[in-house]
């Protein structure tokens, strides 16, 4: 039976599982970019609501993908595209009591698990579904099939994912295939890569770096899309979750390096550390904007290393895995990662990976521009 729990509740829970390691942050000190203590400040909101009711950058090679006009006009879409059906954003569960976004959650990381976080969202979509996941590089922690394949099977959908811009094992479609192959993707669904014909164009409204974002080719063939991320450190980012997964993750090569410069079209390691953070959420909120709500997000909390997947020679974690996490609201969801990474008495590393970086301008960014929300109600679907 689902039940709602206090923040305060599951940051007690999970610091009696882990039983020892660094504490966090003494919680009189503030996040980077927050008024006083946001721990504090989501224990209390949820209080009343009950109440009420690593490594360093990685070298680039080829940072610069083929481009042609035939290319790029054929990717152009128009804005007065025709809207989906719009009854299939209208879904239960998308806010709670409180009237903030629903992020569940539970702590049983297994096939399970995650069947039952993926039915907690009410959800049947329909047509050609996609599943975003990142593929990793190998000896990375990407998400292994024993955990997700079950649910990619019920949903009968296609593996999506895009090249790389920094070079490593996944910087060329022939390479990419042969990655999601050994890491066992093609075993349990078909895969895509969706730049493999070159980039398409989405328009970006309200940002402050970017004007338009570049897709992989085959984004617009799916009519849902399912994201299924790891959450963990970032070496640029602080942090990768939902909005990294569509943001970097569905960008083609070319895109991912438009957004790493922050929209200036120049070196995609040399530009503003704030431009590039705010342009990832920029960008995710123009494949958001897209799919008119045929989109939902699941973070993965577990090998929680300071690095993410894209780095084949990650930190090992120092973490305990804290659960499996699902909202229709990517920022909701990421923040709420964070919250309880903030909460874990042993997350200090990742705490200083995301604090190191201004990770929580991301979230910043993505509430400002209508992304999202950085508050949301928190419910345990675990017995």
């Amino acid at each position: 039976m689902k039940k709602k729990i206090l923040v305060s509740f599951v940051f007690f829970l999970l610091a009696a599982i882990s039983g020892c390691g660094q504490r966090a942050q003494d919680s009189t000190s503030q996040n980077p970019g927050t008024n006083g203590s946001r721990t504090e400040r989501i224990q209390e909101d949820s209080e009343a609501s009950i109440s009420g009711t690593g490594n360093d950058e990685t070298e680039i090679s080829g940072t610069e993908a083929p481009e042609t006009e035939e290319t790029r006009d054929s990717g152009n879409l128009s804005e007065d595209r025709s809207v989906k059906d719009s009854e299939s954003a209208v879904i239960s569960g998308q806010t709670g009591e409180s009237d903030k976004p629903v992020v569940y959650m539970t702590t049983d990381i297994s096939s399970q698990g995650l069947m039952d976080i993926y039915q907690a969202l009410s959800v049947s979509p329909s047509g050609k579904i996609a599943i975003k996941l990142s593929t990793g590089e190998p000896g990375s922690n990407y998400l292994r099939t024993d955990l997700i394949g079950e649910l990619v099977q019920s949903l009968e959908g296609t593996i999506v994912e895009c090249n790389t811009a920094y070079g490593g094992s996944r910087a060329n479609t022939a390479m990419h295939y042969q990655v999601a192959e050994d890491h066992g993707y093609t075993a349990i669904a078909d895969v895509d890569i969706m730049d493999e014909d070159g980039s398409l164009s989405l328009p970006v409204t309200g940002g402050d770096n970017l004007t338009e974002n570049y897709v992989g080719a085959h984004f617009a063939d799916y009519d849902y899309y399912v994201i299924l991320s790891h959450f963990k450190g970032h070496t640029m980012a602080g942090f990768g979750g939902a909005i990294k997964n569509i943001s970097i993750g569905i960008a083609s090569s070319e895109g991912k390096a438009h957004i790493h410069s922050g929209g200036t079209g120049g070196n995609m390691w040399g530009g503003s550390q704030d431009a590039f953070l705010e342009s990832m959420a920029e960008a995710g909120k123009s494949v958001v904007d897209y799919l008119n709500g045929n989109i939902l997000y699941i973070n993965v909390m577990n090998r929680l290393s300071v690095d993410c997947d894209c780095d084949g020679s990650p930190a090992e974690p120092d973490m305990h895995d804290i659960g499996i996490l699902a909202s229709y609201d990517p920022v909701a969801l990421d923040q709420a990662c964070v919250d309880l990474v903030y909460g874990a008495e042993d997350g200090q590393s990742l705490i200083d990976r995301i604090e190191s970086r201004n990770g929580l301008h991301t979230l910043e960014q993505a509430e400002e521009i209508g992304l999202g929300s950085r508050e949301y109600e928190l419910v345990s679907i675990d017995d």
